[in-house]
């Protein structure tokens, strides 16, 4: 068992986190004048990785350019596809209650699948 399988799932959960972050000062500022709805983009990196294409970038700032699993980082943005009300402000809270809906199912998950890894490390270990 190498480490890539530790150091995947704790970028992916460093990512979920974030992501929920994100969901949270959406939701709280839903009614906030001119507000942008914020979004973090992770497992498309992480598919353009797993497929061995190289990662692109639009911005110097951006994190993630490289093709190792492991060190792929997500890149934070505003939400563009939304509708923008009167006041300017562009959150859609019933999509953001669906995101946090399916990200607290990927954080279960992925947490699920980190324990698994503890548990056939302690099985090794232990024999």
């Amino acid at each position: 068992m190498t480490n890539i399988n530790f150091d995947l799932l704790k970028n992916s959960l460093d990512a979920v986190s974030l992501r929920q972050e994100l969901i949270a000062s959406n939701i709280s500022n839903v009614n906030t004048e001119g507000y942008k709805a914020n979004k973090l983009e992770f497992e498309s990196l992480l598919k353009q990785a797993a497929d061995g294409r190289s990662l692109h970038t639009t911005h110097a700032s951006h994190l993630g350019g490289s093709s190792n699993l492991a060190e792929v980082n997500p890149i934070l943005g505003k939400n563009t596809t939304t509708s923008v009300k009167e006041n300017g402000n562009n959150v859609d809270i019933d999509m953001e209650m669906a995101n946090q809906a399916q990200n607290t199912i990927q954080y279960q998950a992925l947490t699920a699948q980190l324990n698994a890894q503890y548990r056939r490390l302690g099985t090794i270990i232990n024999g």
